[in-house]
């Protein structure tokens, strides 16, 4: 099952949905903002796709994160603490992951 943590007020999150439709997926959206992303998948997603999964121009990684040298579960915690600073849209099918930044990441794991 595809899952799409998301968040509607992002363009780039919307054009992931619109390509998953497009495509007649089924899939679950999970808004990250609302409810947060399971730690174990943030780990993975950090894990496979590395300091991209940070969004480094938000205020609140400029203010909380930066410069502490966060790694691994204390660096998930703090994304955990502070949503915004994670990219968006993070798309999950099965054991692979993607950015939508570009939207052609998507379509290398379906």
């Amino acid at each position: 099952m595809i899952t799409i943590y998301h968040n509607p007020r992002c363009s780039k999150s919307r054009a992931a949905v619109a390509l998953l439709e497009e495509k007649g997926l089924t899939f679950n959206t999970h808004l990250y903002l609302e409810n947060p992303i399971p730690k174990n998948v943030l780990l993975t997603a950090l894990e496979i796709l590395g300091e991209s999964m940070i969004r480094k121009n938000e205020a609140d990684y400029k203010e909380h994160i930066k410069g502490k040298n966060l790694q691994g579960e204390e660096l998930v915690n703090a994304m955990l603490q502070f949503p915004k600073t994670i990219e968006r849209p993070l798309v999950v099918n099965g054991s692979k992951m993607a950015l939508g930044r570009p939207i052609e990441n998507i379509e290398e794991i379906l």
